[in-house]
């Protein structure tokens, strides 16, 4: 089994998090500049779920200094059904995906989690998600966890509490264009998940932006969602919000604010939250912390 050389406790800020070393298992490229890399790390592995993160950086070298955010794409199991490493993807823009588009099996980074709060365990009957970019990665962990194919972290107490009907997944998923459309083959196996494309040129799938398709789905006189979860460009999680809202479907956002440590402790990631106990009827929380999950309504969308 692979074993994580250290592992430390995030001095009480998270409670659930430790620091860890591990190891690059392997890379592999999803769509246009856009790759996966395999991490092993069993105990990260067990306790991730999903809409979660994790911070990144080298274990060596201190450009960059700080660790970057990404989330959980999936977890890998062993034979026995044990989750024993862990997968994230990413979009090359900057120095640190740069970098890690050349990370070998082998490489030894470090990483600190799992940090944040994670999507909420689905209850209803459809579930939609909705991506943009590289913010459709989340929605397979979500999917396996709706479907009741896969148990992540403390999904196993979870699921007590859950009907025993399985819903059923719609994924709405918008990109550029068919050059930057991802290899959707790990969605393939799910049978009950239902997945739709649209293209702002038009090269694949319904022409324009993904929020037509959600306006459709909401629209529905049979099989109406009964949430929406959405992870991707924040005029696009904007736009799907005020959807929801005049739907009257409840919506939540992954937010993808800038971090620093992962841990709440620099107040770089704050975003504007409803707060009628304020003066100003709003005040700022932390993405890393009371986030990323945020309901859409709890949200100040300007």
């Amino acid at each position: 089994m692979i074993q994580p050389a250290t592992q430390h406790d995030l001095c009480g800020l998270m409670p659930h998090a430790s620091q860890y070393r591990a190891v690059v298992l392997e890379q592999r490229e999803l769509a246009d500049h856009t790759y996966a890399i395999r991490i092993g790390s069993p105990e990260l592995a067990r306790l991730i779920q999903p809409g979660q993160f994790f911070m990144i950086r080298p274990e060596r070298g201190t450009d960059p200094l700080l660790g970057r955010p990404f989330a959980l794409y999936d977890t890998i199991l062993n034979d026995q059904g044990e989750p024993i490493a862990f997968e994230f993807a990413y979009h090359v823009i900057g120095k640190l995906t740069g970098l890690m588009s050349h990370w070998e099996p082998g490489t030894a980074v470090e990483i600190w989690g799992p940090l944040g709060n994670g999507f909420p365990l689905f209850r209803g009957q459809h579930l939609l998600c909705v991506g943009g970019g590289i913010g459709y990665t989340p929605f397979l962990a979500v999917a396996r966890e709706a479907l009741r194919l896969r148990q992540y972290g403390q999904s196993a107490k979870r699921y007590d509490a859950l009907s025993s009907s399985v819903p059923s997944v719609s994924l709405c998923y918008g990109v550029q264009s068919k050059k930057f459309r991802a290899d959707l083959s790990d969605f393939e196996p799910l049978t009950d998940l239902s997945i739709s494309i649209a293209t702002d040129d038009g090269s694949e799938g319904r022409p324009g932006f993904v929020t037509a398709l959600v306006e459709e789905k909401l629209a529905a006189t049979t099989n109406r969602p009964d949430a929406v979860y959405c992870c991707g460009p924040e005029p696009m999680m904007h736009a799907v919000a005020r959807l929801c809202r005049a739907a009257n479907v409840d919506c939540w956002l992954s937010l993808e604010s800038p971090m620093a440590c992962g841990f709440g402790a620099c107040f770089s990631c704050v975003t504007k939250v409803r707060d009628a106990e304020s003066p100003e009827g709003w005040d700022y929380r932390r993405t890393c912390v009371e986030g990323p999950i945020f309901r859409a309504d709890q949200l100040v969308i300007e």
